[in-house]
């Protein structure tokens, strides 16, 4: 499917994906854009492609930090590498249950809603097994761009793995890209 419907937006993680992951941040003066973010992001935005942000914030949850800080952070990313068309934020924390919170795919089909496109025309990237899970569940291609925090069982998931953002989006410009469906990651996560 992958091969047969043209991409529309691609989509980001934020920390650790575009940003430096500062654990439940709420200073804007700390963020960091990952190296290479800008350079990706121009390079979506030149080939006429949406972008956006799809981020869990369970800090706010967790009480570590208010929703305002969370937004002039949010605010900061935008001034640094954005604008993007459409921010997609959970507040809530693992035991909240929502539909929201990454691996559920319910932020990247908002994302979707408000672009007025197709999940099948999205594409996500992120840094740990949860983003690949909420995209695939979505039905939105995905790319996996490890960190220091990516687990060698989430790499080993992926059905598409970048060294880093601008070879992640090489990846999807080109075309080059694995559409992995949610059963077939749950195929993928099967014990042996």
């Amino acid at each position: 499917m992958g091969g047969t419907v043209t991409l529309k937006a691609v989509l980001f993680d934020r920390d650790g994906t575009l940003i430096v992951d500062v654990p439940y941040n709420g200073d804007p003066q700390l963020v960091r854009p990952m190296g290479g973010a800008l350079e990706a992001l121009r390079k979506v935005r030149r080939a006429g492609l949406a972008t956006g942000v799809v981020t869990n914030q369970s800090g706010v949850a967790r009480g570590l930090l208010t929703l305002e800080q969370m937004h002039s952070v949010n605010q900061r990313v935008d001034q640094l590498l954005g604008p993007f068309d459409v921010w997609e934020v959970c507040p809530h924390g693992p035991e909240d249950a929502c539909d929201c919170r990454k691996p559920a795919p319910g932020m990247i089909l908002g994302a979707c809603s408000t672009l007025g496109i197709n999940p099948e025309e999205v594409a996500f990237i992120g840094d740990i097994g949860a983003d690949m899970e909420a995209a695939a569940a979505a039905g939105a291609r995905a790319v996996l761009v490890p960190t220091e925090i990516t687990r060698r069982e989430e790499i080993e998931a992926a059905g598409n793995v970048a060294e880093d953002l601008h070879h992640a989006v090489e990846l999807l410009l080109s075309g080059a890209l694995e559409h992995t469906t949610d059963r077939a990651l749950h195929e993928q996560d099967a014990p042996v």
